[in-house]
């Protein structure tokens, strides 16, 4: 397994991370122990970055990964977990975001014992609390590196200003946002900062949530599967499925002629966009996460990835990431002012 450093910190972590949401929460139906046996084998496939969040299945995402921990020694891993993210723990219905210090403090705690180790690697505030000043937030992480509870500290979907107050307090180690074909905002200002700084840039939905696959239709999909008839995620409706998915046939045209499958493409063509950037797909099967892996093993030409910004050009994707309501958790790129004539 290559090797990239989280920008200027000095730590540096698998080229590839696992992404372990879809293991306890929003894809549909769930089996443990494959789960399990998928989270040994990418250890064992030397994958040393493993991310995680208080709020995947309200704990038993971190559960998971704590009872796999046990038969792994923790010196060649680096676990990534978030707080800030408050949902009611009964019905897992959305109450709001907290980043206010005592919740902070309260929450590092929880996710250390659910884990089972004595410091977490890397520590995110999931979402900016709009209530709470980011100087604040970040105070109360750094505090916790002094403690020794975490060793560093990162940000999650935050604007450019709100990067660069954080680390003024304390220097953020990792930025993690959506990042894919079909979702490339950050390419405007987000990563000109994060560059700037020198904090690294952890993608996740590399895959945009799986519509890159190819493989996925909406009304296949299972009734508890938020990206199917009560999607969360508009970009599976059916008044946008269509046009999105007229994108990924041409994502497999290039594919099938560099013999790699869309989700190798798809991620070649992320790991292309520069060596600060570390993609955290997930998958639940070890047979998926083979075929992730197998990226490294399959060069593509440069001039492929031309062609695939010309097909995913900026905001080509139809329907928003999230639903209205999620879309106001997460930084957004300004529209450009209208000028008068």
């Amino acid at each position: 397994m290559q090797r990239r450093y989280l920008g200027r910190s000095g730590v540096s972590v698998s080229s590839i991370g696992l992404g372990l949401m879809g293991m306890s929460d929003f894809y549909g139906s769930r089996d443990r122990e494959e789960a399990l046996k998928t989270i040994h084998h990418a250890i064992e496939k030397g994958m040393t970055f493993l991310d995680t969040a208080d709020v995947y299945g309200m704990g038993e995402n971190e559960r998971l990964l704590g009872e796999a921990l046990k038969s792994h020694s923790r010196d060649n891993l680096f676990i990534a977990t978030k707080c800030g993210i408050v949902r009611d723990p009964s019905t897992g219905e959305y109450q709001g975001i907290n980043g206010r210090p005592e919740y902070i403090r309260k929450a590092c705690e929880e996710s250390l014992t659910r884990l089972g180790i004595e410091t977490i690697d890397l520590y995110y505030l999931h979402r900016v609390d709009p209530d709470t000043p980011i100087e604040e937030s970040a105070g109360a992480m750094a505090e916790l590196v002094r403690e020794g509870k975490i060793r560093a500290i990162g940000l999650s979907e935050a604007s450019p200003e709100d990067i660069r107050k954080a680390h003024q307090v304390y220097t953020v180690t990792a930025l993690q946002s959506e990042y894919s074909l079909f979702t490339r905002d950050v390419e405007v200002e987000v990563l000109g900062t994060t560059r700037q700084l020198g904090i690294g840039f952890v993608a996740y939905s590399p895959f945009s949530r799986g519509l890159l696959t190819g493989r996925l239709q909406p009304s296949e999909l299972p009734s508890d599967d938020d990206r199917g008839k009560n999607s969360r995620f508009p970009r599976f409706r059916t008044e946008n499925f269509q046009h999105n998915f007229e994108r990924v046939q041409k994502l497999e045209e290039i594919a099938a002629r560099n013999g790699v499958t869309p989700v190798q493409l798809s991620l070649a063509w992320l790991l292309a966009q520069g060596p600060d950037i570390v993609p955290i797909p997930g998958t639940s099967r070890r047979n998926h996460l083979n075929e992730i892996l197998s990226t490294l093993d399959h060069p593509v030409p440069f001039l492929e990835f031309v062609h695939l910004d010309e097909i995913f050009p900026r905001g080509i994707a139809k329907g928003e990431r999230y639903s209205e309501e999620g879309m106001k958790r997460v930084y957004q790129v300004p529209l450009p002012a209208q000028t008068s004539h």
